[in-house]
C-alpha cells in the first residue's frame, strides 16, 4: 500500500511541477510579446518626433499647411503601450502615412524646401524611426508566433485555458510602403 501511495504522490508532484512550469513558460512568452509591443510604441514615438521636426523644417516656406498638418498629427498621436492592439498601431501608421504624403505635395509645391539641410536631416530620421519600428514589428510578430502556438499546443492549452492566456494577432508589412497590416 504504501509503494502505491509514495508512486501516486509522485505523479502528482510531477503533474504540479509540470503545470506551474508551464504557467511560467506562458507568462515569460506573453510577457517578451508585452515587450516587444510596447517597443513599436516607442519606435513610433521616435517617428513622431521626427515627422514633428520634418513640418517645424516646413513652416518656413508653408506656414498654413505645416500647421494644419501639425495640428492633425497631433490629434492623431496616441500613446502605444503593451497593453495596445495592431488596430492602435494601424490607426497611426495612416496618419504617418497621410502626414508624409501631404509632406510630399508641401515639397513639390516648394522645392526649396529639398535643398534645405534640415529638412535632409529630418527625412533622414523619419526612415531612421521608420525602419527601427520595421524592426520591432518583427521581433513583436516573433514573440506573438511563439506564444500563439504554446498557447495552441496540447498539453500546454489546458493550462492556457484555465489561465486565461489569448492567442494575440499579428502585425504584417505589405511588400510596398511602409502601411501595416494586421494577420489573424
Amino acid at each position: 500500500m504504501l509503494p502505491a501511495f509514495i508512486v501516486i504522490i509522485a505523479i502528482l508532484a510531477a503533474i504540479v511541477l509540470w503545470g506551474i512550469l508551464t504557467q511560467r513558460k506562458l507568462v515569460e512568452l506573453d510577457e517578451n510579446t508585452s515587450d516587444a509591443m510596447s517597443q513599436i510604441g516607442l519606435q513610433r514615438s521616435n517617428r513622431f518626433d521626427a515627422l514633428t521636426a520634418l513640418l517645424d523644417v516646413t513652416k518656413g516656406c508653408a506656414q498654413r499647411e505645416s500647421e494644419a498638418l501639425l495640428e492633425a498629427v497631433k490629434s492623431g498621436r496616441s500613446v502605444i503601450t503593451a497593453k495596445s492592439t495592431p488596430d492602435d498601431i494601424l490607426r497611426q501608421e495612416r496618419v504617418l502615412s497621410e502626414a508624409l504624403e501631404m509632406i510630399s505635395v508641401m515639397t513639390e509645391q516648394y522645392p526649396e524646401l529639398k535643398a534645405k539641410q534640415n529638412y535632409k536631416k529630418a527625412m533622414d530620421a523619419e526612415e531612421v524611426f521608420e525602419n527601427m519600428v520595421r524592426s520591432s514589428r518583427w521581433i513583436y510578430n516573433d514573440s506573438v508566433r511563439k506564444l500563439n502556438r504554446k498557447i495552441r499546443m496540447f498539453p500546454a492549452s489546458v493550462i492556457a485555458k484555465m489561465l486565461g492566456f489569448r492567442q494575440r494577432e499579428y502585425l504584417e508589412e505589405p511588400a510596398s510602403g511602409s502601411k501595416c497590416q494586421i494577420m489573424k
